[in-house]
């Protein structure tokens, strides 16, 4: 039977609570630069037990000023996984980095590690892995490796808040990085509209992110014997007009109160969809490993479209009639042309992102999703051949 509503691949939850708090904030004294930004930051941290916790525009804007804080000389080399979003490669690029892309693991889809420690050279200077669809790369191997030569972690966490070890350790706390990202676009586990947030536990680099947010502004004064009044500042660095306002910020403290219960309902949607998933032939269900429990952003199948004798493309079309919505879950960035253009990539040295990339297709999952539109998915996925 057809659903009465098209069934997106992911979207927002917005309740009565979340309207609420940002009428309250529409009605207050501050739409931006006010309380609100502050208390949001104080709860991630809480949530992630990271020390310190800036909010920003988006996403894209938490790795570039991530990177920026670093202070790289321009030229020197970061490393990224090719199987995530344009922002993670970016953000090296706007900071006149050399992007390199290692291969990823065909079972987890994350960042293969070993193969990461192989791509590491004298320009290293950091690593930005992907905790893509909300699975947790192992940090602490990767940090081993990265501490033995002097290079700096980011975590890209835009997939992956409220992801954890079993050991009890959130993704964001920063333990084996010097900085975890995250993104609020509506499509993620919360969301503030628009918005993301950089962790850390260095105070220095905390500083350096609060002035790269404001354009490099800050109330502290470095000639100066003396403060000359409350309306003087200086500019320090160069810096960006990236802030969050307070109404994407009480919207996103009132997400992150909701948060472990959403991750709660994904897990059961994605169990749901596993058990009858597991029995299909010409389609492979997500891998997550023991130690980790994921958010699950995403639910990302492998589908064997020859033995299936569709396209990825009609299968899509297919579904889409059925209203189901469906995404590819990425097109890696090495084959973006401004990638091909302007650096030195080679496609088949990343046969495990290609195999992956002919195959994947993500289904519908967002905590709304009703137990009878998982079955319809499922029913439909299962008329394909």
């Amino acid at each position: 039977m057809t659903p009465n509503k098209f069934l997106n691949y992911g979207r927002q939850f917005i309740d009565d609570d979340d309207i609420q708090c940002v009428v309250e904030t529409l009605r207050s004294n501050f739409l931006t630069q006010g309380p609100k930004v502050r208390e949001f930051e104080e709860a991630l941290c809480d949530y992630t037990e990271a020390k310190y916790c800036v909010c920003v525009a988006n996403g894209t804007a938490a790795l570039h000023l991530s990177v920026a804080a670093l202070e790289i000389e321009k030229g020197m080399e970061g490393i990224t996984s090719p199987i995530t979003f344009m922002a993670s490669s970016n953000s090296l690029v706007y900071n006149g980095l050399i992007p390199r892309f290692v291969d990823i693991d065909p079972k987890t889809y994350l960042i293969d590690i070993k193969k990461t420690e192989n791509t590491l050279t004298d320009k290293t200077r950091v690593i930005i892995p992907v905790h893509f669809t909300g699975q947790p790369v192992d940090m602490e191997k990767l940090s081993d490796i990265a501490k033995n030569r002097n290079v700096h972690i980011i975590e890209d966490a835009a997939h992956a808040i409220g992801s954890k070890y079993l050991d009890g350790t959130r993704v964001g706390n920063c333990q084996h990085s010097s900085m975890t990202i995250f993104s609020f676009h509506p499509v993620k586990t919360i969301t503030t509209g628009e918005g993301g947030a950089i962790t850390t536990n260095d105070e220095t680099l905390y500083q350096k992110l609060l002035e790269l947010r404001s354009h490099g502004i800050t109330k502290a004064t470095n000639k100066l014997t003396t403060n000359p009044g409350p309306w003087y500042h200086e500019m320090h660095m160069l810096g960006f007009n990236y802030r969050l306002t307070d109404i994407q910020a009480a919207l996103g403290k009132s997400q992150l109160k909701k948060l472990d219960e959403f991750i709660k309902r994904r897990r059961e949607i994605v169990a749901k969809y596993n058990e009858p998933f597991r029995k299909i032939e010409w389609l492979a269900t997500p891998y997550e490993q023991d130690n980790v429990y994921s958010a699950f952003h995403l639910y990302v199948v492998q589908i064997n479209f020859e033995l299936i004798k569709k396209s990825r493309k009609q299968v899509m079309e297919i579904l889409f009639e059925k209203g189901i919505g469906t995404q590819v879950h990425y097109i890696p960035v090495y084959r973006q042309p401004y990638y091909q253009d302007n650096y030195s990539l080679n496609i088949n040295e990343y046969p495990k992102s290609e195999h992956y990339y002919n195959q994947c297709l993500s289904l519908p999952l967002y905590p709304d999703l009703k137990d009878e539109d998982v079955d319809y998915i499922i029913q439909s996925i299962k008329e394909l051949f």
